[in-house]
């Protein structure tokens, strides 16, 4: 990879190489954009195959973090930290404390928060070096676990996911093919069989997916198997670039709607692809992000009410996709993009204004 035409095409501002000898920490934290204000994106650990494929995904993500970020409302930008490792046997308080010192150096400019293989007790031991966390179980006005958050903001994508596919909302008697058992996927399932949802999952955590099987009464199939299972709506709850050409062929549903990042391997060309096969797809970052909804609240002392009746506008906002999809003839990839770009570049423009204005008076 040439970093810097990589950082130059997509607009990164900054990429931290985070070592530490003592703990093995090996670390990358991106910072794709700080327009809106400080930069926040959880941290992900992961057993990646080469350093390469980290710097990829910590670039990849952190983008999809400004966007999900500015669509969503939020004063904040996009950044995203990933950590080379094996999340069931690497983790240490020396590793997250040498992590958190790496965050403290940035002196603000980035918020870290929990991901894939990270969690409330990892963002504790980062907080016991940096104030510039979420998530964080022993800091005031905490949060704690965003997951059930981020299941509920989804919950509500999918009900007007569904008013879209199907004339109405109800996820009543709706087959739902689950792909994943982690714990946001949980979370939606039982919010979508308290509705009366019919849920099929699947995991490569076959213990994970039998909870779902023995508390929302669902159906357990393989992990290829799902791609053909006969359903309503399809949720993507695990790992991204799954809508591919091999796969939304074999997609049996009216809709999509997940909590997965980066769920289209080709923004462009799959887009356009779930929406020649009939189907209405909703873009992950609306979809998910009640999560970070739910964390940036903690920036301004967390109000539980205030953060859960913001998460709910992801009914609307959702919505709001969709409609704009079909005045300017676009998928509903680009559609959120276009969405969280128009704010990104009013407060770009906005801020400019002020900064002109203000070198005027210091002139004169």
């Amino acid at each position: 990879m040439e970093l810097f035409k990589e950082m130059i095409d997509k607009d990164y501002e900054q990429v931290v190489f985070a070592h530490d000898a003592t703990s093995g920490l090996k670390a990358i934290i991106a910072i794709h954009d700080t327009t809106l204000g400080p930069a926040l994106g959880g941290c992900r650990m992961w057993p990646y195959e080469s350093e390469e494929a980290a710097l990829r995904d910590a670039l990849r993500l952190a983008r999809g973090m400004t966007y999900k970020n500015a669509a969503a409302g939020l004063n904040i930008g996009g950044a995203k930290t990933v950590v080379i490792g094996d999340s069931k046997k690497d983790k240490s308080e020396a590793l997250f404390r040498a992590l958190g010192r790496y965050v403290e150096s940035l002196n603000g400019r980035y918020i870290i928060s929990e991901d894939v293989g990270t969690t409330t007790d990892d963002m504790n031991q980062i907080y016991m070096e940096t104030n510039y966390v979420t998530g964080s179980t022993d800091a005031a006005n905490s949060s704690g676990n965003p997951s059930p958050v981020t299941a509920r903001g989804v919950y509500y994508a999918m009900k007007r996911t569904a008013l879209e596919a199907f004339g109405d909302d109800s996820l009543a008697g709706k087959t739902i093919s689950l792909q994943g058992a982690g714990n946001v996927a949980t979370t939606l399932a039982k919010l979508a069989h308290e509705e009366g949802a019919k849920i099929v999952v699947t995991d490569i955590n076959q213990a994970a997916a039998q909870n779902i099987v023995t508390t929302c009464d669902a159906k357990m199939v393989g992990v290829d198997e799902i791609y053909d299972v006969q359903a309503d709506i399809f949720a993507p709850c695990a790992l991204g670039a799954i809508l591919d050409d091999n796969t939304i062929p074999r997609l049996k549903v009216k809709a999509i709607c997940g909590s997965a990042n980066n769920q289209l391997l080709d923004i462009d060309k799959h887009g356009k692809m779930v929406e020649d096969y009939g189907m209405v797809y909703a873009p992950d970052y609306i979809a998910n992000a009640g999560g970070v909804i739910n964390v940036a609240d903690e920036l301004k002392g967390y109000n539980e009410d205030r953060a859960l009746k913001r998460v709910k506008t992801l009914y609307q906002l959702t919505g709001e996709v969709f409609d704009i999809a079909k005045k300017e003839h676009i998928t509903t990839a680009k559609a959120a993009d276009r969405l969280a770009e128009k704010r990104i570049d009013t407060f770009m423009r906005t801020r400019s204004n002020y900064l002109t204005k203000e070198k005027s008076v210091l002139k004169h």
